[in-house]
């Protein structure tokens, strides 16, 4: 399909520029565009890659109220931390620019004024949620209430983040104000809408009948949204920070975010070349979005019809979304920072941009929600890529150093076997299943016949075994090193899209500069006498410690939700202050402890009550080692009854506070305080 188009614009969703990337964004969006854009510009293709940050919408001025500062202080921070990212990453943007841009802000409200002008839009005025105290209309993140599907408490007003679905915020239950905590009220209001209804016809044959070649997820999304019939959808909202609606009587109202989002592919493209036309304009252009699946609505049915209404644009000729990645069994989630960021990988894992490209390109979410585990992670690096891919590269080229002080050898016509021509048919063979694979979007399988081509070469060593041939045929070896150092030189050139450092490594070792498709599976890309470098060190191996410091982290992070999600238990009945006096509770100090024997959870402790000394038996030896305690001061009740515990009589209870974990902590004073003080 490739060869009917002149040039290519490859978008990818733009981040929202409200936190750090993440291992989800990675693997639904950022790196198969990558591969893709890469793949293209080995063919010497007239390919664009366009992005940015998305920096506009209500999560970000919610996130400055909380802060303290300005949305504008929130999208800087956020855009120069995700741009900087993606740079040591390796992906490869031709222009990574912003959405809070001059050139922007003029572009989306141009398209805005050209729609305008030419009555596509529908004013309507409805009534949405106002908060009185904060004297403005409340957009759906600022809304707040029970899910009606699922009863969760903490649901948004447009979407549900526990069951994941979409909400009007009328539909929830108890709405409140995120900006002051109040009951909304109902007010008038006046707002553009876009007739998506208008456009379902042409969007019906568009996408049902043109494009069955989406995929099947995609292609499904839409028809599900077109089956349900769709609804005019409002272009502005009651905001003070996005682009302001440039029409007479829009004072305090912006583009909605999905409005001018998209339009950011078209500014950024404005920003990066005076010819920006010709990629956003003319038919023999090729559009491409690379999204997530939480974006197939907005970039195949909303954005075609904003393009389609105002009718000098190129349509997307697909738009490869991938399914979610989640992170060891649970859902990614920003909000409860169950993710792997990215510029916290790069800090861990210096020099492995290419290992994480691996792996979450090996274990893509193309067709379905995938799991990405520190485990997988390790053994993929471990058994894949330094054991197939690195060991292959580094052999031959140690060989090559060895035999040839570094040259590539003559090979002799009559010394060439069977086995040699069958292993060059082979590399032809894969090339052809790999730029099938890319031509369709399936870069896990690419990935997987691009690394036959390692394997492949390490089966060819393995079973000419030229390390024994060296004194005995040395004219046979010097052809299986021709064949090997040829496979390298693929290995160089088919390895770039996926993994990038490392194609440009495997380069270097072999002292070439050039990247071009064609060349793989030549016979002849290294000439005879070409001097080649000094082998170095691909890959390395991924320890134990290394990926359970990750997994800690998580075990942390897991920990850490589940306090600040607590709820506390009810309060018990009521109770006299009569039965409170009757209560005896004494500091005391832990002066003996030991466990109690052929028990997990008892220890038997001497306390200094102030009274007397006396025996206590406490359930709390799976939290506290007897020698750790010593010494510690205690609540003690010691007017409860006493009780015999595995054959010990116990004459008082600590008192312990329990934590949602289920753990126990002293309930203990603030400072030394004397043995035997009530407390009251």
């Amino acid at each position: 399909m490739s060869k009917d188009f002149k040039r290519y614009t490859i978008t990818a969703a733009l981040p929202y520029a409200n936190g750090p990337v993440h291992i989800g964004h990675l693997a639904g969006v950022y790196v198969p565009a990558d591969i893709y854009v890469r793949y293209l510009r080995l063919q010497h293709k007239d390919v664009i890659y366009i992005c940015g940050s998305d920096e506009h919408g209500v999560p970000i001025t919610i996130k400055a109220q909380k802060e303290g500062v300005t949305p504008q202080d929130i999208v800087d921070r956020y855009h120069n931390i995700i741009k900087k990212s993606f740079a040591d990453f390796g992906i490869s943007f031709d222009i990574y620019s912003r959405t809070s841009s001059k050139t922007h802000h003029e572009t989306s409200s141009r398209f805005f004024k050209t729609l305008y002008d030419k009555n596509e839009f529908i004013e309507k005025t409805s009534k949405q949620f106002y908060d009185e105290e904060a004297k403005q209309f409340l957009a759906d993140r600022y809304i707040t209430g029970t899910c009606p599907h699922c009863g969760y408490e903490k649901a948004y007003g447009d979407q549900c983040e526990a069951c994941g679905t979409s909400l009007n915020a009328t539909d929830l239950i108890n709405p409140k104000s995120a900006i002051t905590g109040n009951t909304p009220t109902l007010k008038e209001t006046k707002h553009w809408y876009l007739p998506l209804d208008k456009y379902q016809p042409f969007l019906e044959k568009w996408i049902l009948e043109e494009h069955k070649e989406w995929r099947p997820n995609v292609y499904g999304q839409c028809k599900s949204w077109l089956d349900q019939g769709l609804q005019p959808r409002a272009v502005s909202r009651d905001l003070d920070w996005g682009v302001p609606v440039p029409v007479e009587g829009a004072e305090g109202k912006v583009l909605y975010v999905w409005f001018d989002a998209p339009i950011g592919y078209i500014s950024a493209t404005k920003e990066l070349t005076p010819d920006w036309e010709k990629y956003w304009k003319n038919e023999d252009t090729r559009l491409i979005h690379f999204i997530g699946k939480d974006n197939i609505v907005f970039h195949c049915i909303i954005f075609p019809t904003m393009l389609k209404a105002e009718g000098s644009y190129i349509l997307p000729d697909n738009v490869p979304a991938n399914e979610f990645l989640n992170l060891e069994g649970d859902k990614i989630s920003t909000s409860r920072n169950w993710a792997v960021w990215l510029h916290e990988y790069l800090e861990d894992f210096p020099g492995k941009q290419d290992v994480l490209r691996y792996v979450l390109t090996a274990n893509a979410p193309e067709t379905k929600d995938n799991d990405f585990t520190w485990k997988d992670f390790q053994e993929r690096n471990n058994n894949e890529l330094v054991a197939i891919l690195g060991n292959f590269v580094n052999r031959v080229v140690v060989l090559t150093n060895k035999y040839y002080n570094g040259e590539v050898p003559e090979p002799e016509p009559q010394e060439f076997a069977d086995f040699d021509k069958q292993i060059s048919d082979e590399v032809v063979s894969l090339k052809e299943k790999i730029e099938n694979a890319m031509e369709n979007f399936h870069f896990r399988e690419a990935l997987k016949e691009t690394m036959n081509i390692a394997r492949l070469g390490n089966k060819y060593l393995a079973e000419t075994e030229p390390w024994k041939l060296a004194k005995t045929n040395p004219a046979r070896v010097r052809n299986i090193m021709y064949i090997s150092l040829q496979l390298t030189a693929s290995l160089a050139q088919a390895f770039e899209p996926f993994l990038p450092f490392t194609a440009q490594k495997i380069r270097n070792m072999l002292n070439i500069a050039t990247t071009d498709w064609d060349l793989i599976g030549k016979c002849n890309s290294l000439e005879i006498g070409h001097k080649i470098n000094k082998p170095e060190l691909l890959f390395e191996k991924i320890e134990d410690k290394d990926v359970e410091k990750q997994v800690q982290k998580l075990l942390d992070t897991k920990k850490a939700n589940e306090l600040n999600e607590y709820k506390a238990k009810p309060q018990k009945e009521n109770i006299s202050f009569d039965d409170f006096t009757k209560l005896d509770i004494r500091v005391g100090t832990i002066i003996e402890a030991e466990k109690v024997a052929k028990t997990k959870k008892l220890l038997k402790l001497t306390v200094d009550t102030g009274i007397d000394k006396r025996t206590v038996v406490s359930g709390i030896a799976e939290y506290y080692k007897p020698e750790e305690i010593i010494g510690k001061q205690v609540s003690i009740l010691v007017n409860l009854e006493p009780r015999k515990l595995r054959g010990i009589e116990s004459q008082g209870m600590i008192l312990m506070a329990e934590n949602n974990d289920g753990t126990l902590s002293f309930v203990q004073p603030d400072k030394k305080i004397v043995n035997g003080s009530e407390i009251k």
